[in-house]
């Protein structure tokens, strides 16, 4: 009973030295985006595909102190990516993604109003939809839509300056790994490669 109250005690003392160490934050950028098959399955119709590179993202986070200046971190985010439609006449299909990422990072943290930067790796879980309800398939069926998911493996790294102890700005870089998606030999999305982003930062 002693040592399981003192592993508590612990914990909340954790808990407490760290209460500093959380943060939240915003990105804008741009991700990879190849539509191949939208632009693909609907070219015979020659219909009209507008596609959109951008990211809006959230962010929760919390570093651990290693010394004064080195920190490992760990983040959660929520990625949502910009729609992909294709048009034809009245008729449109709509690709929608967003991504769950998690990573751990290393951070060189050297104070307010200077320069830090960080690098870390982590896994993400993607999810893609195409909606297409108002097309008919080749036998007069409605298809309402083809989804799919899958996790892989990225890489990040940034910078970020320290305007206050409260509030930091700076930029973001993602390289996605094997982040294609394909549902019966068709891909759905495919988000492999870079992806870049403002990001501004709240800690607490």
């Amino acid at each position: 009973m002693k040592k399981l109250l003192a592993v508590l005690g612990l914990l909340c003392l954790s808990s407490v030295s760290f209460a500093g160490n959380w943060g939240i934050g915003v990105k804008l950028g741009i991700g990879e985006n190849n539509p191949k098959s939208m632009d693909e399955t609907f070219d015979e119709y020659g219909g009209k595909l507008t596609t959109s590179d951008g990211l809006v993202a959230l962010e929760a986070l919390h570093e651990w102190n290693l010394n004064e200046t080195d920190k490992i971190g760990l983040k959660l985010g929520l990625d949502v990516y910009g729609e992909n439609k294709y048009e034809w006449g009245v008729f449109e299909a709509t690709e929608n993604t967003y991504a769950v990422p998690w990573s751990v990072y290393y951070k060189k943290d050297n104070g307010v109003q200077k320069l830090s930067y960080f690098i870390g790796v982590g896994v993400t879980y993607i999810n893609s939809e195409i909606d297409f309800s108002q097309f008919r398939d080749a036998f007069g069926r409605v298809v309402d839509k083809i989804e799919e998911d899958k996790v892989f493996p990225h890489v990040l790294g940034g910078i970020e300056y320290r305007f206050t102890e409260i509030f930091a700005l700076g930029l973001d870089l993602k390289y996605n790994f094997s982040a294609k998606m394909e549902k019966e030999g068709e891909v759905v999305s495919d988000r492999s490669g870079f992806s870049a982003a403002l990001a501004g930062r709240f800690y607490f």
